[in-house]
């Protein structure tokens, strides 16, 4: 009965969904199959280039900071450009930069390298986000974000893997691989993928408040308000509440890969007992997040934030009592439910809060927030271990946690709820699935929000 429950679930999970999503989706998996440098990057410039920790954790920073400057611009460019146009030439840029990068040598030309591959592939983020918004219909966005969330981590997964044995044999064949892969995703963008961007024409939909008459599902020929500019998404309060909100939730799970492991080792546990601890999360996140999405799709966002906030700094927060691999992977099965649960519903909440034609520029900048975590947590980290021990880092990850449930709670109490579209008016005309833009609502009852899945890292 388990079985044929979960069968159903997952059914109903997929079904329903635009042809154009599933291109993206099939992107977003090609994609992480080959990711290699965000992996591998500290092994290849401290075992096989020779260089110091010090100088591999400047190239990090480097490529954290390309990543922070190319989400802005990036957000801008798939509201102005389209977001087509954008993916491609991020693919692309992509593409050169992670080959470039397989053959430097020169310290200053690897550090530059690095910063161009970070630039190059998060430009791609707000325009892979706004595209889903656009092709997919609002009662839908949670079960098609997540399937693209689901699908980031599934290639990841089978990635980090693969990438350990090509290290092996070769790095320069790993650069060269992610390269190429990029490449497929380009053209498989190109050949399948036609613009999603909705023209400006007329008043706006709201996705913000109660449905207005004659509002519909946008998509491309679809009438919107006139473009947003950016200084209009850093005065939008609320919003800005969110990214900085993002912010603090994004620390806390940062410490997944830059504090776990250092308390690990300082504990006298193995690279191999880290390994094992966080695979629970990439396999949780496999096995749970398509049943946990249809359990989503019927629940308060608003509960939903406050709880994956509380499991997230608590679970962080419960490693000060772990003195076993085993105790460590389980306070790695409670941060893990808070991310398969945040991810989607707070994502969501930045559609939610998006104008139609300034869903690049919103992303934009909530894509930033989690760049600028990447930058921050290994300083704080540091400072806050070398200085006072990593219990205090722990308890004050639950603090964090805590604080940003209760910014939730404050910040989503007068929001209202969500647009439900109706059928398109005369002056918005129809579109079919496969399109490229959105298709009429499909079958199935998703709530409110979507996930910021990426289609490139």
């Amino acid at each position: 009965m388990a079985v044929g429950t979960l069968t159903r679930a997952a059914r109903e999970s997929v079904s329903g969904l635009p042809r154009a999503f599933w291109w993206l989706w099939t992107a977003t998996l090609i994609n992480r199959l080959g990711a290699f440098v965000a992996t591998f990057m500290a092994l290849y410039l401290t075992l096989e280039r020779g260089y110091s920790a010090s100088y591999a954790g400047l190239v990090a920073a480097l490529h954290g900071l390309g990543g922070v400057v190319s989400s802005l611009a990036g957000g801008v460019l798939a509201d102005r450009l389209g977001r087509r146009p954008t993916l491609l030439a991020s693919q692309v840029a992509t593409a050169l930069s992670v080959a470039l990068l397989g053959f430097m040598e020169h310290p200053f030309a690897i550090a530059a390298a690095g910063f161009l591959v970070g630039a190059a592939s998060n430009a791609s983020r707000p325009a892979v986000q706004a595209m889903m918004a656009d092709i997919v219909p609002a009662e839908d966005r949670v079960r098609a974000f997540s399937l693209n969330y689901w699908a980031i981590n599934l290639g990841f997964a089978v990635s980090s893997a693969a990438a350990g044995f090509i290290a092996e044999y070769s790095y320069l064949a790993g650069f060269l691989g992610e390269a190429a892969l990029t490449l497929v995703c380009a053209v498989l963008v190109f050949v399948k993928l036609p613009e999603s961007r909705p023209e400006p024409s007329g008043p706006e939909p709201s996705e913000r408040g109660a449905a207005e008459p004659g509002s519909a599902v946008v998509g491309k020929g679809a009438r919107t308000g006139p473009d947003v500019r950016l200084a209009d998404v850093l005065r939008d309060q609320r919003f800005m509440g969110v990214v900085g909100l993002s912010f603090l939730i994004s620390l806390i799970f940062q410490q997944a890969y830059v504090a776990l492991p250092v308390a690990m080792g300082a504990a006298g546990f193995s690279a191999a007992d880290f390994g094992l601890a966080l695979a629970v999360n990439g396999v949780l996140i496999v096995v749970l997040q398509i049943p946990v999405t249809r359990w989503l799709e019927h629940r308060d966002p608003r509960r939903l934030l406050v709880v994956s906030a509380l499991l997230a700094g608590y679970g962080f927060g419960l490693t000060a009592f772990a003195g076993s691999v085993a105790v460590y992977a389980l306070t790695v099965c409670v941060w893990t439910l808070a991310e398969i649960v945040n991810a989607p519903v707070q994502s969501g909440l930045v559609v939610r809060l998006s104008p139609v034609r300034g869903r690049g520029r919103y992303q934009g900048v909530y894509t930033m927030s989690w760049s600028v975590a990447a930058l921050v947590a290994p300083t704080a980290s540091g400072w806050v271990i070398d200085g006072h021990g990593a219990d205090w880092l722990w308890a004050g990850c639950a603090a964090l946690g805590t604080l940003a449930a209760a910014g939730y709670w404050l910040l989503m109490r007068g929001l209202p709820a969500e647009a439900v579209p109706v059928a398109p008016s005369a002056e918005a005309k129809p579109v079919t699935p496969g399109a490229g833009v959105a298709p009429a609502p499909a079958t199935g009852a998703a709530a409110a929000t979507a996930t910021a899945a990426v289609t490139t890292e």
